[in-house]
């Protein structure tokens, strides 16, 4: 969007961009050295949150303060309110920017809430001189929700929490969960949560209280079938576990997403799932419980076998799923869960109680709209579920999240779903930095808003959207920020997942880890050479084997490390020249701490890229003779050896400025643990 200011054209961008947008390009309103806020949003803002956010960032933008007051009595420039009769409908607002002042309207505190939203984007990137603008908008979707994991390695600080609410809210998200298994500090499970700097009650009060006066809804979500692995290995509650045997198996990043399902028929199966809900339940303010429920892999496979072959996996899947939305509906509460399994065995669906919410996850890039529509043609009440795509590496996807996040939003749309929840996963110790999420974030808000956005776009939304990203949140005039980082996404020769995969396929004492090599799986585009890489892998029997298998699947990657490092090279000089030049919005908010976590995930990434090649030399997948484009340095393996361990210090650091320690150390023994073997 444009205006003029004494001839010099001015852009600004809007995200999610407004349905309807009215905008004189040749006037100015130009905000009072001194002036009021007045809110009247009754009980819904008592303590003038919202009139606050608006207060800051004017004075952010120009260092003045305005005053905020309430009721008819009072002058103000800028009124906030909720409109008196039917001319806005429900989650709607209008706003108004004129010479006589601004004004937003909601039809009710959701719309005004976003309205208010809306003239924050304007106020901080155009205060003092506002364009002469009138906005009359509603979202496509009533529920906007982000889910946060905060249980596989890294535990959000208090601090950090809030600050990612204040972003979910600027961009008009209403709702909130945080992924639980064992990061929460149950009565009597200390031995499940022990060393990962759990989240306290205390804490889940102060972050609920926080969200709800931000228009979030923060929504309990808690593991209780599926993805039991730390409280399954411990000696008090292994005996629950479908593979009570295998507690003592060395931890592995990797087996903890595959093997961690309950034995739901073990007695006290069933009073544990209820504990958690019922302990966790009571600290939020939602009536919404996401039992989650996914990926029950090892159902019918161990201790619960027997039942299975009677009954049927999908009819004990069913049966227990509905036992714990009973428990929470006799309560008054309405129950969630992901639906990936009853999904994949769709007869569970007709056996679901009718007050069930579906979160119907689908992460592939190209997805289709098939299990959407198998879900609506069920009955099935559903949310469509997207991810950001930045678990298991340093750099964002940003690629694979824009087309999973734009074609789902659409489909879900169709399909008539109830709501958009956007998902940020932390495979594999949450090695991604949170903040990388940012940008797919944004694709989430713009989607839910609009989904029909992307068809009116064109071709090049993506490049659009990253271009308005570039300006509206990381303050960058020249609209190139996100472009340059989807680049650094692209220059990955050799990840942080097949870092871990190529570790733990080691047992730990030499052997294979077959439930490893199991694990991993090859997309059929994968390969140039028409060699089905995931046959070979699975059909290893030895750890050389595999890993050699593995090396050689990523052996066309591996070696264009070079020309990968040179791009990340370039790619950080130009953030860092764009960063030099960018405004900073948020309060507090530093160009150096824009910057920060993308240098660290670039440089790591670097080395990363190195390792891959000394593996690769090492096991003998590649020759010296077959690298181009560098002459390796004498001693490299020490040498990436060192940068590693340097790296890591550096990693760790910033870490601390968004997590709690919780579970680094993990990390760190895959980081160690490479050092080692480059020297060795």
């Amino acid at each position: 969007m444009q205006y003029c200011i004494e001839g010099q054209t001015k852009d600004f961008e809007l995200i999610p961009e407004p349905r309807t947008v009215e905008i004189n390009p040749d006037s100015v309103v130009v905000l009072p050295y001194a002036g009021r806020i007045v809110e009247n949003a009754g009980e819904w803002d008592v303590a003038d949150v919202w009139a606050n956010q608006v207060a800051d960032d004017i004075e952010a933008a120009t260092g003045l303060r305005w005053d905020i007051a309430k009721g008819d009595r009072w002058q103000s420039f800028i009124t906030l309110s909720i409109a008196s009769t039917d001319d806005l409908g429900r989650d709607e607002y209008r706003l108004t920017i004129a010479q006589e002042g601004i004004t937003v309207v909601g039809g009710d505190a959701a719309g005004l809430r976003d309205g208010i939203q809306t003239l924050r984007q304007i106020i901080r990137q155009c205060a003092p001189s506002l364009p002469e603008i009138d906005i009359k908008d509603k979202p496509a979707y009533q529920t906007r929700g982000y889910y946060l994991d905060a249980t596989r390695g890294r535990v959000p600080t208090l601090d950090w929490l809030k600050r990612w609410a204040d972003k979910l809210c600027l961009y008009k998200y209403n709702q909130l969960q945080l992924y639980v298994e064992h990061t929460f500090a149950f009565d009597d499970m200390s031995e499940t949560w022990r060393g990962t700097s759990p989240l306290k009650p205390a804490d889940i009060i102060a972050f609920d209280e926080y969200c709800a006066a931000r228009g979030i809804e923060l929504v309990p979500s808690v593991s209780t079938f599926g993805h039991l692995y730390m409280a399954l290995r411990t000696r008090e509650l292994r005996h629950l576990g479908e593979f009570p045997e295998q507690a003592d198996r060395p931890y592995s990043l990797i087996e903890r997403m595959e093997h961690h399902t309950l034995n739901i028929t073990e007695t006290d199966a069933f009073a544990l799932s209820c504990t958690l809900i019922d302990d966790y339940l009571q600290l939020f303010r939602s009536r919404k419980f996401n039992i989650c429920g996914d990926e029950t892999f090892d159902l019918g496979k161990g201790r619960s076998k027997p039942e299975a072959d009677k009954r049927g996996v999908a009819t004990m899947y069913a049966d227990y799923v509905s036992r714990l939305c009973g428990h929470l509906s006799e309560q008054g509460r309405e129950p969630l869960f992901w639906g990936d399994i009853a999904v994949e065995m769709p007869e569970i669906l007709a056996r679901l109680p009718k007050d069930v919410m579906l979160l119907n996850w689908l992460y592939a890039p190209n997805i289709t709209d098939e299990k959407v529509r198998l879900v609506a043609e069920s009955g099935a009440t559903q949310y469509v579920c997207p991810a950001v795509w930045c678990w298991n590496t340093l750099l964002p996807r940003l690629d694979w999240a824009w087309e999973n996040i734009s074609r789902l939003a659409q489909y879900g749309r169709h399909y008539g779903a109830a709501g958009f929840l956007v998902t940020d996963w932390g495979d594999y110790g949450h090695v991604n930095d949170p903040r990388m999420a940012v940008p797919g974030m944004i694709y989430g808000a713009q989607c839910a808003w609009d989904p029909q956005w992307a068809d009116g776009a064109g071709d090049g939304a993506h490049v659009e959207l990253d271009r308005r990203i570039s300006i509206a949140e990381y303050g960058d005039s020249t609209g190139e920020f996100v472009a340059v980082l989807r680049d650094a996404s692209h220059q990955v020769a050799f990840g942080w997942d097949n870092i871990v995969r190529y570790l733990e396929l080691d047992y730990g004492d030499g052997l294979l880890n077959a439930d490893v090599r199991d694990s991993i799986w090859t997309d059929e585009h994968d390969s140039a050479d028409d060699v089905d890489y995931a046959d070979l892998i699975h059909a290893s029997t030895t750890l050389r084997e595999a890993r050699m298998n593995l090396l050689t699947w990523l052996k066309s990657d591996i070696l264009r490390w070079s020309e990968a490092n040179t791009a990340l090279r370039a790619d950080v000089a130009r953030l860092g020249a764009i960063t030099a030049q960018a405004a900073t919005y948020d309060s507090g908010a530093t160009r150096g701490g824009l910057l920060q976590p993308m240098l660290v995930a670039a440089e790591g990434q670097r080395l990363f890229n190195e390792l891959g090649v000394c593996l690769a030399l090492r096991d003998g997948v590649i020759a010296e003779d077959e690298i181009t484009g560098e002459v390796l340095p004498d001693r490299f393996p020490q040498q990436v050896a060192r940068g590693l361990e340097q790296w890591f210090e550096t990693y760790a650091a910033v870490w601390r400025t968004v997590s709690a320690e919780s579970e680094l150390r993990r990390i760190a023994n895959v980081i160690w643990h490479y050092a080692d073997l480059l020297r060795s």
